[in-house]
């Protein structure tokens, strides 16, 4: 009976036991099991951030994340990449977490309201989202409705007080012992957890993790391959106005000296770089890259084969500009549906912008190109001997530099004028010059004068 009573009391201590053991094991594997992807934001909220952001998500889908957090420190940002992002974690089936490491302004706000749950460092703020311009004034009212009706959706949707995220943007809304009128809504930690706009108060990720439960989780956190860095890089608005100036300069010099070579590659390089990472984003459509090739050959047209009539040249214009445009905004084929218009206006405004600096520096440029012979770096250099073909240019054009004449066909930027009492071929060295202007010879160029204006 003894023998039995201590079986039974030691099979009674192994079952307590060995359940023991498996429960924390099964505890332990479910802590484990748990996959953190973790995305840092530190610079302005705008495409780079967003074309980012998209590659993080799939590979968070891919590692089958249980969580994905938000490691945030910005002052805002565009308004239609916010929007973008804000839309991209509502949207989302994965639980998404905000840690706001310092600030979470304008933009920032915004997407820090569209997560599951938000988390502060000591000393962090979040609000001040009113929607300004580059220069630092507020916007329209158009934009201001806008941005709030998109704040206050977005705090409907996560159980925040509407009219609180809507205050962040509207100095106007006054909220009884929150906010008064005329001031802008910005809240400290405190503030923020009060008003629910803040899950806790913690002092730094490892923290939130440990607040969670998921310090022995799997933390992957996302870093950009060096070809994610490029497109990055090269879809960044300012950028792409460099490469939208080195594209016209090149196709203009290039009509302007027809052969030259080195201009035109430039540009098809930079239209390369301008198309190819918009191309594999999904925002340049083919159409639109076919509008701009359309543009670049009627603007050819109007110089070389039909000058004078002008409507090829603002047709091509027109198409220029509408390629550069639309490429740059998340339109899908024809489907505008989706696309905001501040970011049509962001897209038309980068291309305008870069238009007139291109502009400007080639008219500031190009005469003293024209004087220096600096053009001469970018002519073929090899002898041209009469014995294999060529033709010998007429040394007198060389004796009417300095002449007076009239121009005789509109300069667009070749046509004819009359210098010496005949007419000519001729090159304007500033651009389109119309019949009947005074114009002096200041070089030549094969068989054709260089001229310009008389001032």
């Amino acid at each position: 009976m003894l023998f039995l009573w201590l079986m039974r009391r030691n099979f009674l201590k192994n079952i307590l036991f060995l359940s023991l053991f498996f429960c924390f094991r099964f505890i332990s594997q479910a802590q484990d099991s748990s996959t953190v992807f973790v995305f840092e934001i530190a610079e302005e909220i705008a495409e780079p951030v967003w074309h980012n952001l998209q590659i993080a998500k799939e590979q968070a889908i891919e590692q089958n994340a249980t969580h994905f957090i938000v490691n945030m420190n910005t002052y805002g940002g565009g308004v239609e990449m916010a929007d973008s992002i804000r839309t991209a974690f509502l949207r989302t089936d994965i639980p998404v977490y905000m840690l706001i490491n310092n600030n979470a302004a304008s933009a920032g706000a915004l997407i820090s309201i569209a997560c599951d749950k938000i988390y502060m460092t000591p000393g962090s703020t979040i609000g001040a989202a009113t929607v300004v311009t580059q220069d630092g004034e507020a916007a329209i009212d158009k934009y201001q409705s806008y941005f709030r009706s998109k704040m206050r959706a977005t705090a409907e949707v996560t159980g925040r007080n509407p009219d609180i995220a809507e205050a962040m943007v509207d100095q106007d809304i006054e909220i009884e012992g929150i906010t008064k009128k005329g001031k802008l809504l910005t809240f400290t930690v405190s503030e923020a957890m009060k008003h629910g706009f803040c899950d806790a108060e913690v002092e730094d990720l490892q923290a939130l993790l440990k607040l969670n439960n998921l310090q022995t989780a799997n933390i992957i956190h996302y870093k950009p391959t060096t070809v994610n860095i490029l497109i990055s890089l090269l879809i960044n608005p300012a950028v792409s106005g460099i490469l939208i100036m080195i594209m016209l300069g090149g196709i203009y010099f290039e009509l302007q000296s027809p052969g030259i070579g080195f201009p035109i590659a430039a540009a098809a390089f930079a239209a390369i770089l301008f198309f190819a990472p918009l191309y594999l984003e999904g925002l340049a459509e083919n159409w639109e890259i076919i509008l701009f090739m359309v543009g670049v050959i009627l603007l050819a047209a109007e110089i070389f084969v039909i000058p004078g009539t002008g409507i090829a040249g603002i047709l091509g214009f027109s198409l220029v500009l509408s390629g550069l445009t639309l490429s740059m905004i998340e339109n899908v084929q024809f489907d505008f549906t989706m696309v905001s218009m501040s970011g049509i206006y962001t897209s038309f405004s980068v291309v305008i912008f870069s238009m007139l600096v291109s502009t400007i520096m080639l008219f500031l440029l190009l005469p003293k190109l024209l004087e220096n012979g600096k053009m001469n770096a970018f002519v073929v250099q090899s002898e041209q001997k009469t014995d294999l073909g060529y033709i010998a240019v007429d040394e007198s054009l060389l004796n009417l530099k300095g002449l007076e004449g009239v121009v005789l066909t509109d300069l667009r930027p070749s046509g004819k004028v009359f210098v010496n009492n005949l007419p000519m071929d001729a090159t304007s060295m500033g651009g389109y010059i119309e019949k009947g202007i005074p114009i002096i010879v200041v070089g030549t160029e094969g068989p054709q004068l260089i001229v310009k204006k008389i001032s």
